[in-house]
């Protein structure tokens, strides 16, 4: 938070240092005002000159001290310019400050709003591991999919890819290569229930039909089968038969090896719908 802090401070300074000349106080308004009197009364005096010279006429002469008259006039006046509250300075001054705080605040209320401080930078160490481990598995993945293009009836290389689909997010793939797994090297419960599995997360959590009956396979084959019995309690649980859900969730608790790793999330899942009814 205090880098934060640090970095919108800088960020004001670099702003204000920029914008500061539009706040122009009296006196370098005044002292280009000066200026420009002297200026217009050496032209004025340069007219008399040249007309008691000859040099111009008395009609030209007569036009260029018009011609001077209306320059000072479009001088700004110096009591107008004293009021800070006053004309464009008065702007000028509000632009500067409203960019010197509101650039900073509202960059910064964005940032935390919609940003995420908490994320490594581009160039942090972990950040660099984690995008190299990254183009690892993507450069593998590649590689195995260019092995598959060639030979797709080798039915190890999907069983190997449908896992690491499934870790990447790519639902639809792992389904097509958990299907082509299950077509090569025939029905397991072991294979149908990955099946299943890939279907769930390729419908974002829930059991469909097709992810049911792929579950109910596995059963057939394997009545103990852990996971396909999971799911089948979560599909009980989605269809609104919670009693149905609890007594698969219960009977899996039940039958579970002393520190089963997949314990703690089906006691939380029977936890959660126990609360719920």
């Amino acid at each position: 938070m205090l880098f934060w802090l640090l970095f919108a401070l800088m960020t004001g300074f670099a702003t204000f240092s920029v914008l500061w000349p539009l706040s122009r106080t009296r006196h370098t308004v005044a002292g280009t005002r000066a200026a420009d009197f002297a200026v217009y009364r050496d032209q004025l005096k340069e007219i008399e000159t040249d007309l008691a010279s000859g040099l111009i006429p008395q009609a030209e002469a007569e036009a260029a001290r018009v011609e001077v008259a209306r320059r000072l006039i479009s001088v700004p006046d110096e009591a107008a310019e004293e009021n800070p509250a006053s004309g464009a300075l008065a702007r000028r001054r509000m632009a500067a400050v409203t960019a010197v705080l509101g650039i900073p605040l509202i960059a910064a209320t964005l940032y935390f709003a919609l940003g995420s401080p908490e994320q490594f930078g581009a160039y942090h160490p972990a950040y660099v591991e984690r995008s190299a481990e990254q183009r690892e598995i993507n450069l593998l993945v590649g590689r195995v999919e260019a092995h598959l293009a060639e030979k797709p009836d080798d039915a190890r290389g999907w069983e190997l890819l449908a896992p690491v689909y499934l870790r990447l997010g790519r639902t639809g793939e792992a389904v097509k290569a958990r299907t082509n797994a299950l077509r090569l090297l025939g029905s397991s419960a072991d294979r149908e229930s990955d099946l299943g599995e890939a279907l769930v997360a390729y419908a974002n959590g829930i059991v469909t039909a097709e992810a049911r009956m792929a579950f109910e396979r596995a059963l057939s084959l394997d009545p103990g089968h852990t996971k396909a019995r999971f799911f089948v309690g979560l599909a009980a649980e989605q269809d609104g038969r919670k009693d149905a859900a609890i007594a698969t969730w219960r009977k899996l608790v039940a039958d579970a090896p002393a520190g089963a790793p997949w314990l703690p999330a089906v006691l939380a899942a029977l936890a959660r719908i126990e609360g719920a009814k």
